[in-house]
């Protein structure tokens, strides 16, 4: 180099326009270089100077790409391309900061060491490298260079959010894809840029952005290298990154090398994070925004000076440690782990037995792993190029084909063309190197073609994949205030420019999924232009329909005929819930209230109506005393209390306070005090509701399927629900509460100290069979023995009489509620019955199986799932104390011990003493009137 040598390192951050500056100086001289950090970048400052200066004075390296004319002048050049010992009048590299890079920083540190240029060296990068250049450049020149816009940051922003001239950057192919995705649903599509596509296809998709045919870019930190685009915004989607090794945090540095990409020129920009990335820390977003990082201190470093004597000596030199501090080792590359695996074969140690053998193994240890697939298949194919090079000094025509001919093909999805690209471009990187080819302009044009033909597939599936160009054209016209022709039909089916776009749901605008780019929001803006008359049209429709037409569900939610409108929600009162509705914000506030108003009359008459037995209680102005704080239990209960739960307030009321409840519809029943009209269906269905919502419930319980008289008992669902559904739960099934009180007021005229048989009428009422019964019956507090008996055959029926015959199985049974149970007779004899016929000709007895029901005191009131044992779980419980027989034992006067268990024969006995009228019938007040006229 000559004595006026300039050495310069123009420092700064982003946008400072260090790159132009650097194609202007060298432009100023006869030759130069330029190395820049990614080939995307290289053919973007190739086709600048080609515009300046024509193709025939400029020449583009890289490893994939070789264009060389004659009277080449300027080299455009990746780092690793540069060529050496052209003694070029000016030499540049760019992002010289990789020099810290883990993966490719030796090659960075080796040009900062050794490329100059005959007159000007020209170092371009960040301001943190100011140190080490200084280390080791004493007599380095360093420029400044601000940065021309402002750089702010906005914190986080939903996708959906985002601003155009936006750019996403993604670190991995998925995520990229996931956005892009996204963003063609919610913007009518995207660019997609990454390192890993061929320049063609990078083109072709910035094209997309720049002619803005599409409003977002969604990127690899690739973008970060200056690629040079018209960014207004840029969000990261994530703050870690695989660097190949493993999963580690972006550092503030790296991160505003991305960030740097908003606001070219003059104009601002701004930075944030979207999607799951976390916020970057203030103190990270400050150093950003004011362009202070940490300085570097230290720099990867590999021996430039390689000893080719033997494979041995080569790993030796490659594995030299520096003698500066500021250098420090480079971790194994690439091409180091593929030379140590090759190494490992012993046919490649006998053919590397000189220094151009092993020369030839180094350079082709040096092809970059494209493919990507693991580092054997990659040493595996290396070794098949090495042997034809050494044997035959260059690479077969007939394998070369074979292998393009395979990849040559444009069918296939975009991970296929992904995974032919990085297969060609191996190959298009071998027809680049000088004699390992025989035809070398041939094959180059050859992979170059092919390269070509993939590039455009994959931009093509690219497009089609992530861009919806209808949607991009509603945009624009929207951002046009251009009127769009749109039209909404009776059945609320939304069609845009002719094209079906969604349907009205209620007062909800549902985009079709299937059809393309129908959820993108751009497309519902569209939409909107028509249903915005149609929301108030429909809004007055709903408004002036009748209550059959709306409806709640057994979970809250508020239905207009098959659509949703709304939904329940906790109010202050639990006979007042609120109305939470669903109407689109578009819809506008007039609309939103109209239907609120619409479905708080709809609910409010609906609570009126069923409950209205319970609502006039608790209006009764009349009850005062013991009998208000009562009928409080019981609204609070919403109708249904367990007498257990009382007890002691129930025997606290008098006659007047009980009578004036019993007018308002009360029952005060031996196991619970309810309102028969509240266990009808329709009642109990809302009641369930309410309670739910009052309790903050997140699933509601169900009411069971009407008109059953039992229902099986599921241990998992807490008695209350079933309280709350009119049932108690009682051994295997739970029994509904007014058919319960029923069979109470039956087993009060039995022996249950002595012993009893159930009746017919008891079977019919719960439905069962006696089986069925006896296990209710313990789950209720009885203790039931199974029995056989010779079966007793009745006498025999005249045969007119035999058809008018009404048995219990085939009785009609009205429920409280009016409902009407049957249970079908037998059409066909049983094959127990057929055996009992077949017995009974062989002379031997019929048997039958029967059950003695006992009182089992105290022990437990239910058997199966029943909860904790009642005190009053006895027959008569309830009435303990208001009538004879207390002392908490059940009515009856057997014998103690229960007398025996079989079959049992009664007499005539002496009319006995008359007993009290029971408070707690329902007739108490007119039998105590036929008493006192008798």
């Amino acid at each position: 180099m000559g004595m006026n040598t300039r050495i310069a390192a123009v420092l700064g951050p982003t946008n400072t326009g260090k790159t132009t500056y650097a194609i202007e100086r060298m432009l100023g001289y006869r030759t130069g270089v330029i190395g820049l950090p990614l080939r995307l970048l290289a053919r973007e400052v190739y086709d600048k100077i080609v515009d300046l200066r024509g193709p025939s004075v400029v020449a583009l390296v890289t490893g994939e790409e070789r264009i060389v004319p004659p009277r080449a002048k300027y080299w455009i050049c990746t780092v690793e391309a540069m060529p050496e010992g052209m003694g070029a009048d000016f030499v540049a590299v760019d992002e010289i900061q990789l020099c810290a890079d883990p993966e490719r920083g030796h090659v960075f540190t080796d040009r900062l060491m050794r490329m100059r240029g005959t007159h000007e060296t020209l170092l371009l990068g960040a301001d943190t490298m100011r140190g080490p250049i200084k280390a080791l450049i004493p007599d380095v020149e360093f420029v400044r260079r601000e940065r021309m816009s402002q750089l702010v940051y906005t914190g986080s922003k939903k996708i959906s959010r985002l601003q155009p001239r936006t750019a996403i950057v993604g670190f991995s192919v998925d995520n990229v894809y996931a956005i892009a995705e996204l963003l063609k649903r919610q913007k009518g599509g995207a660019a997609v840029v990454m390192g890993a596509l061929s320049p063609r296809t990078r083109n072709a998709q910035v094209a997309l952005y720049q002619n803005r045919e599409v409003d977002y870019l969604v990127a690899t930190d690739a973008i970060g290298m200056g690629l040079n685009l018209d960014i207004d915004h840029v969000a990261f989607s994530a703050l870690t990154k695989f660097d190949g090794r493993r999963m580690r945090p972006l550092q503030p540095n790296e991160l505003a090398q991305i960030a740097g990409r908003a606001g070219r020129g003059m104009s601002d920009g701004t930075f944030g994070v979207t999607g799951e990335a976390g916020p970057i820390p203030e103190d990270w977003a400050e150093a950003i925004c004011n362009h202070q990082f940490t300085p570097l201190k230290k720099l990867n470093w590999r021996n430039p000076n390689l000893r080719f004597g033997s494979i041995d000596a080569l790993e030796a030199s490659l594995d030299q440690a520096p003698n500066d501090e500021i250098l420090i080792k480079a971790r194994e590359a690439d091409d180091l782990r593929a030379l140590r695996n090759l190494a490992s074969e012993a046919e490649i140690r006998a053919r590397a037995s000189d220094g151009k053998s092993v020369q030839l193994l180094w350079d082709v240890c040096r092809i970059p792993d494209f493919r990507g697939i693991s580092p054997n298949e990659h040493a595996g194919l290396l070794q098949v190029i090495y042997q034809h090079l050494h044997e035959a000094g260059h690479v077969p025509d007939e394998f070369v084909a074979r292998q393009i001919n395979r990849i040559d093909r444009t069918d296939g999805d975009i991970d296929t063309l992904s995974k032919r690209l990085a297969y060609i471009r191996t190959w298009t990187y071998v027809a680049q190197r000088k004699g390992w080819l025989r035809d070398e302009d041939h094959w180059r044009g050859a992979t170059r073609k092919v390269e070509d033909s993939l590039s455009d597939a994959l931009h093509q599936r690219l497009t089609q994949r992530f861009v919806d160009r209808r949607t991009s054209v509603l945009l624009r016209r929207l951002k046009q205030k251009e009127a769009l022709l749109a039209e909404v039909n009776d059945q609320g089916e939304v069609t845009v420019e002719g094209e079906f776009v969604g349907k009205l749901e209620g007062f909800r605008f549902r985009q079709d999924k299937d059809a393309t780019g129908q959820e993108a929001k751009t497309l519902r803006q569209a939409s909107l232009q028509a249903l915005t008359p149609h929301f108030h049209l429909r809004a007055d429709r709903f408004y002036n329909a009748p209550d059959s037409e709306i409806d709640f569900t057994e979970q809250g939610g508020l239905m207009w005929g098959d659509q949703a409108v709304g939904k329940l929600a906790k109010g202050d009162d639990p006979l007042k819930p609120r109305v939470v509705v669903f109407v689109d914000d578009e819809a506008g506030a007039d609309v939103a209230q109209k239907v609120e108003r619409r479905l708080q009359h709809f609910m409010d008459r609906k609570i009126a109506a069923l409950f209205e037995p319970l609502i006039k209680m608790r209006d009764d102005e009349t009850l005062a005393g013991l009998a208000r704080g009562f009928a409080f239990q019981l609204v609070e209960a919403m109708g249904i209390v367990q007498r257990s739960d009382v007890a002691d307030d129930v025997k606290a009321l008098d006659q007047d306070a009980r009578g004036t409840l019993r007018k308002h519809g009360v029952r005060f029943g031996q196991y619970t005090i309810f309102m028969p009209l509240l266990l009808k269906p329709a009642p109990t269905r809302l009641r369930l509701v309410l309670w739910s919502l009052a309790n903050d419930l997140q699933e509601f319980p169900e009411a069971p399927p009407p008109g059953l008289v039992t229902v099986p008992n599921v241990e998992d669902v807490p008695a209350r629900h079933y309280a709350l559904a009119g049932y108690r739960k009682a051994g295997a099934r739970a029994i509904r509460i007014d058919m319960l009180e029923r069979l109470a007021d039956m087993l009060r005229t039995e022996d249950s100290r002595g012993g009893f048989e159930a009746k017919a009428d008891m079977l019919s009422i719960t439905g069962m069979t006696l089986e069925q019964f006896s296990d209710l019956m313990e789950g209720l507090g009885y203790k039931a023995e199974k029995g056989e008996r010779a079966k007793v055959k009745p006498a025999p029926v005249a045969e007119g009489a035999a058809e008018t015959e009404t048995t219990p199985e085939t009785a009609a049974e009205p429920s409280e509620d009016g409902e009407t149970l049957v249970a079908e007779a037998k059409a066909e004899p049983t094959g127990a019955e057929v055996v009992e016929a077949d017995a009974a000709e062989a002379g031997e007895p019929e048997m039958e199986v029967f059950y003695t029901f006992t009182w089992g005191g105290n022990r437990g009131g239910q058997r199966r799932g029943g909860g904790k044992p009642r005190r009053d779980a006895r027959p008569g419980g309830g009435n303990r104390g208001e009538r004879k027989g207390g002392k908490g034992k059940p009515r009856g006067k057997g014998p103690k011990g229960g007398g025996d268990r079989g079959a049992k024969s009664f007499q005539s006995r002496p009319p006995k003493k008359e007993k009290a009228i029971d408070p707690d019938n329902p007739f108490a007040a007119a039998l105590m009137g036929l008493k006192d006229k008798g």
